[in-house]
């Protein structure tokens, strides 16, 4: 409990927080991005 605490009422535990949050919007971002790109790429290719 005093784990959560700390979690979420400490200023380093908003900033670890902040930085876990980041981390997976970065990681749902860029894995958008590359399937989205290798779908156009294979597009392209078989268009050829």
């Amino acid at each position: 409990m005093n784990l959560l605490l700390n979690l979420f009422s400490t200023d380093y535990g908003l900033q670890s927080i902040a930085v876990i949050i980041f981390i997976l919007g970065m990681f749902v971002f860029f894995y958008s991005f590359i399937t989205r790109h290798i779908r156009e790429d294979a597009k392209k290719a078989g268009e050829l």
